[in-house]
């Protein structure tokens, strides 16, 4: 083509998604955009170059304009149809071969040997064509769609072609997930409506799979090291075998004995834990994932160990390299009887597990009267090795090493058992990758997690006049949380997570045998914060406080009875007998049961508001289909398909840069922008004011105060506010919840408030700690005459993130990315 045909092409690709999106922008505006298209054009060039140009011309803009966010959406969206169909079409043509893409690539799908042919043989595929709503295809904005282009969408093996637009997608896991069902038709369309609508998404490696000749649909496996030599080398094919299909995985090593116990075969001293731990970053670094994703894993090691010193050393970028695990991640498990130690100054007993080998397996007060018990016997000269530390300094040590390092993460062992509904069969040993399941592990069962996350944000509705205020913090507000769709969704998201149960291949016997006795789902929540800025309510208020408590009750109330719903349709799990469940308690009952333990009050507010008797009853009669039922993992991805904000935690900030391995993303805050637009204060200066304080608004006086209270970013959150919600949710969730810590501080007596405070809630887990970096967003674009020459924080202030990436972003890490 000439350079007149090509910047032709270029504009008429521009004016083809301004029309679609309805994007309101001064004329001005639009001609610079065909400006600086034209500019980037040359003679010859390819239609593909062609859009690239019109989505480098509006992503450039789209910090200063997020409304060309949906713009350049709608142009990778045009030019993804044509990578899939061939040619570009529009209109009636479009939706004419969309359809018969999706027939056509299924039927191709199955003959390269990708699709499971049960996906022609038990579908009327022609009539799911039709069933196909195209108009959702503009729920996906830039980033999202190349995300889901890079790589969720199904590709040939070999020459790495694309096969699915993006509601065959939707259709094509929906499929998967319904394929055993009694109607799969039926459910199809039922599933599908709930996945194209983002209402309700499974993780990451369930829409990698579903469907596939491969259904690996399973996100997370908790895996418990044997101390023998056979068996731990055992464990590393099972962990290779995990990590393959995508598995992010925990693995618990407090059985293996420290360095420096006698091997009594060989007569020879031990090395220890150390070196294994070593071995075990290397093989999950050797894992690709599906082809998608690196190996991911987290080492836990309760706090006890004689090895957990060296431990805590292991992400630390000085000392030995062969002492260092960088590619893995590590959590100490932590049993209250230290915290209460550290709380009193008193001293902390170091043991090889080979000389204290049930401590493993106990829990609450049976553990802290054995412990005791064994301090005895080390101070009558009864232990061959044992070593004495005050239990201040080494919670100070872990401290130091989660800051500089990111690692490890801290998290509780007592809380996580003596609220598991399954203490009847077990331990739970260690959490998982992401800190949010909470399963037993034993040398015979790797625990398996299949999760997904309901979206808050696309069930707040508007409310009309006569609906009055109920679900409403401000007297302005005109949204509320629409329970009855909310109640739908939950209902139909249990059903496909037990599916996936049934579904899914598992990569180890020791998984499916795991899996298949106790059927535990993950039910999570993503949106939390967009839902909060819809109704009107500071993330930082008492009002969020209750609607966590509220709709994460919500939540626990339709997961328990719809899992127990599918128990009388299809029969209560194996395991279920002598469980909690069966025992009549429910998640909140638990909460009574941790403060009898520990002798202190869990300051959290549990009153039941709903008919919490029918679920009882219904449980009673027909138990449960699942083990456990909620969990809340990250959603790092899954977030960024559904376009809202990850999981339960704040939106990062207002303005940021977002990396993840589909690329870099500007990230701009549309309440905000709407709010300011509403007030007559957005316009360049402001984007430079707000770009200058790298997304905060709090120094920006011009803004109302109550806006610059709504839009607090997750560094101006206090973090023991942000573990009150956690807390409060936790009453409801029978297993965990991945909480991330927003630290903007260097004070280490803060950090240990912090942490202690997450103890003294009840919290079962915690997950990454984030700090700030020097700063998070370019300035070169900024007059600095008019504002300074760089951009200052306090000098005592970090300058990278805690956990070693960019500190552009709350960066998309292989770990996040694992489970969701």
């Amino acid at each position: 083509m000439s350079r007149q045909q090509t910047t032709d092409d270029g504009r008429s690709i521009l004016d083809r998604a301004r029309t679609a999106t309805d994007e309101p922008l001064p004329d001005a505006d639009w001609a610079a955009i065909r400006s600086e298209i034209d500019r980037s054009l040359y003679e010859g060039a390819s239609r593909d170059e062609v859009y690239d140009a019109v989505l480098q011309a509006l992503t450039a803009r789209i910090e200063r304009e997020p409304g060309l966010e949906r713009v350049a959406g709608a142009v990778a969206r045009h030019q993804y149809y044509r990578t899939v169909l061939g040619e570009d079409v529009t209109g009636d043509a479009l939706d004419r071969e969309y359809r018969a893409a999706f027939v056509t690539n299924l039927e191709r799908g199955v003959d390269l040997g990708l699709l499971d042919e049960r996906l022609l043989d038990r579908f009327d595929c022609e009539a799911l064509a039709e069933y196909l709503e195209l108009d959702r295809d503009e729920h996906f904005e830039y980033m999202a769609m190349e995300t889901l282009r890079q790589r969720y969408f199904l590709k040939t093996e070999t020459e790495g072609e694309h096969l699915e637009l993006p509601q065959a997608f939707w259709m094509r896991v929906a499929m998967g997930l319904a394929v055993e069902e009694d109607d799969p038709q039926r459910r199809a369309e039922e599933f599908y409506d709930v996945l194209s609508k983002l209402e309700f998404t499974p993780s990451t490696p369930t829409l990698f799979h579903s469907g596939t000749t491969h259904p690996q649909l399973s996100s997370c496996y908790l895996t418990t090291v044997p101390d023998d030599l056979g068996d731990i080398f055992d464990a590393y094919k099972h962990h290779a075998q995990l990590s393959k299909w995508s598995g992010g995985l925990g693995n618990d090593w407090t059985n293996l004995r420290a360095a420096g116990s006698l091997i009594e075969s060989t007569g020879v001293e031990s090395t220890g834990v150390v070196p294994f731990l070593r071995i075990s970053n290397d093989v999950t670094a050797a894992i690709n994932r599906s082809g998608k994703r690196r190996g991911a894993a987290c080492a836990y090691l309760a706090c006890w160990h004689l090895d957990f010193p060296a431990f805590l050393d292991l992400k630390r970028n000085t000392g030995d390299e062969r002492r260092r695990t960088p590619d893995m991640n590590t959590a100490a498990w932590i049993p209250d009887l230290f915290v209460e130690r550290v709380q009193s100054d008193g001293e902390w007993t170091l043991f090889s597990p080979d000389e204290v080998p049930d401590l493993h397996d106990l829990s609450g007060e049976a553990f802290a009267e054995r412990y005791r018990e064994y301090e005895r016997e080390a101070e009558n000269g009864e232990m061959r090795q044992y070593e004495r530390v005050e239990a201040a300094e080494l919670w100070r040590t872990m401290l130091t090493r989660l800051f500089e390092t990111g690692h490890p993460w801290l998290t509780f062992k007592d809380p996580c058992n003596v609220r598991s509904p399954q203490d009847h069969v077990g331990t739970v040993h260690s959490s998982n990758l992401c800190t949010e399941i909470t399963l037993n592990t034993s040398a015979d069962e790797h625990a398996v997690c299949n999760l997904g996350s309901v979206n808050y944000a696309t069930h707040v509705e508007a409310v009309s006049a006569d609906h009055g205020a109920a679900e409403t913090e401000r007297s302005d507000s005109t949204a509320r949380l629409d329970r009855d769709h909310l109640a739908d969704t939950i209902e139909t998201a249990m059903r496909m997570l037990d599916n996936v149960v049934d579904l899914c291949f598992y990569p180890t016997d020791e998984a499916s045998a795991s899996n298949m006795r106790h059927r535990p789902v993950g039910l999570g929540t993503m949106g939390f914060h967009e839902a909060l800025l819809e109704l009107g309510v500071p993330m930082a208020s008492e009002a969020a406080v209750e609607k966590a408590n509220r709709w994460q009750e919500f939540v626990s109330y339709h997961a328990i009875l719809g899992s127990s719903k599918l128990a009388a349709e299809r029969g209560a799990y194996d395991s279920y007998e002598g469980s909690k469940w069966a025992r009549g308690l429910l998640p909140q009952d638990t909460v009574d049961l941790l403060e009898e333990e520990r002798g202190r009050e869990i300051p959290t507010e549990r009153t039941e508001t709903m008919d919490w008797d029918r679920v009882r009853a219904h449980v009673d009669a027909h138990g449960m289909r699942n083990s456990n039922t909620m969990a809340i993992a990250p959603t790092a991805t899954v977030s960024t398909i559904n376009g809202t904000t990850p999981s339960i935690e704040p939106l990062y900030s207002n303005l940021y840069v977002k990396s993840n391995m589909s690329g870099d993303f500007t990230i701009v805050n549309d309440h905000l922008v709407d709010d300011l637009r509403e007030e007559g204060l957005w316009d360049e200066e402001m984007v430079d004011r707000i770009k200058f304080h790298d997304g905060s608004i709090q120094e920006i006086a011009e803004i109302p105060a109550s806006l610059r209270e709504l839009h607090r970013g997750a560094f101006e959150i206090d973090p023991r506010h942000q573990l009150r919600l956690t807390a409060h949710r936790q009453t409801w969730i029978d297993q965990s919840v991945s909480h991330n810590v927003f630290f903007p501080s260097t004070d280490g007596s803060l950090l240990d408030d912090v942490y202690t405070t997450a103890w003294e809630l009840g919290l079962k887990t915690t997950y990454y700690l984030r700090t700030l970096g020097a700063s998070q967003i370019e300035k070169s674009t900024l007059d600095m005459a008019e504002y300074g020459k760089t951009q200052h924080r306090d000098a005592h202030e970090r300058t990278e993130p805690a956990d070693g990436e960019s500190d552009l972003c709350t960066v998309e890490d292989p770990t996040c990315d694992a489970c969701q």
